[in-house]
């Protein structure tokens, strides 16, 4: 089967969001932020392919996401990368509206990792209700099993999620 789309292929725009606060709180969470973030576009990359073959691409933020200036500069770089949906990851507390998708042209979802030390799912059900304020469907993702914090695998139930939404995106 051929591309018959006129133009790139869209990519898949994985938004690693953390807890803003400095002096020890972001820090100690920055690593476990992006391998979350890799982990999913690992994962992505390696399951899916477009109707015509093409490997499914990801665009990871160039650093976790903890407050507007660098939600907004995520916003540009999936621009300019021609990102078609996003996923948001996070295993932490965030500031919700702080570092949310606002693009309304996005389809978006919000995986909130279910860990034993990290409120990922506080965050989750945060981010949902912003995004019902402002009117922006998104799709939200949670294990149902709770998984240690130094857990990097992707339960299988959470990997079915994630693909379903990147299939409808």
């Amino acid at each position: 089967m051929a591309n018959r789309l006129i133009g790139d292929l869209p990519k898949v725009g994985i938004r690693p969001v953390i807890d803003g606060r400095e002096n020890g709180v972001r820090e100690s969470l920055e690593s476990q932020v992006m391998d979350l973030a890799k982990a999913a576009a690992k994962f992505i990359e390696e399951t899916l392919r477009f109707p015509s073959g093409e490997k499914v691409e990801c665009v990871i933020a160039d650093t976790c996401i903890g407050g507007v200036a660098e939600a907004a500069m995520c916003a540009n770089k999936f621009k300019k990368e021609g990102v078609g949906v996003s996923l948001t990851v996070t295993p932490c507390w965030c500031y919700g509206t702080e570092v949310m998708d606002t693009d309304p042209l996005l389809p978006k979802a919000v995986w909130g990792f279910n860990g034993t030390e990290r409120p990922g799912a506080v965050y989750l059900a945060a981010a949902l209700a912003g995004y019902t304020q402002k009117g922006l469907p998104t799709f939200g993702i949670y294990g149902r099993d709770v998984q240690d914090v130094g857990d990097t695998t992707i339960p299988a139930d959470v990997q079915e999620k994630i693909i379903r939404f990147v299939k409808a995106g």
